[in-house]
């Protein structure tokens, strides 16, 4: 059985937590998109240069870049703490990079290199971009939203939990 991430249960701990915003008609919109920061990891000494075996097997990808069962939900997940980052915002909530960095802490502690990091980021991107477009202040719709996101991805984080974790 797979090993649940920690930051799975810390998302869960502040969906739960978060209350939505009062409606309030004005404001400016809150940042730009999120884009991961560069790697900074040393990279390892170039190995010496060996021919190929003869009847080599064919080669696994790193465990990373193997999808997980539950990637799908994080891609959704990815994309709920997208939108909340943009919505609280323009709601003036003054949570600053809280939903960025939850983002953050989940895509890094799940992916950290590899197509599952670059899905769970354009996930992110594709939730703040989808409401970038349409909302220029908080409305009351907006606040239904954040609600309902709030309740989904505390949703999804249990429904993990519960399957996933020992």
């Amino acid at each position: 059985m797979l090993k649940l991430r920690p930051s799975i249960i810390v998302f869960l701990a502040l969906c739960v937590a978060a209350v939505p915003a009062r409606a309030q008609f004005w404001g400016s919109p809150f940042g730009q998109p999120w884009s991961p920061a560069p790697a900074t990891r040393p990279s390892p000494p170039p190995a010496p240069k060996l021919p190929p075996p003869v009847s080599a097997p064919a080669a696994q990808p790193p465990a990373q870049d193997q999808p997980a069962p539950y990637d799908h939900d994080l891609q959704r997940l990815s994309e709920i703490l997208g939108a909340l980052h943009f919505l609280r915002g323009i709601c003036n909530t003054k949570e600053g990079e809280k939903w960025r960095n939850e983002a953050q802490a989940l895509i890094e502690t799940e992916a950290p290199s590899g197509n599952r990091r670059e899905q769970m980021v354009a996930s992110f991107n594709r939730g703040y971009r989808g409401f970038q477009q349409s909302y220029r202040t908080c409305t009351p719709a907006a606040d239904v939203v954040i609600r309902r996101y709030l309740e989904e991805g505390a949703k999804i984080a249990r429904d993990i939990t519960a399957r996933y974790a020992n």
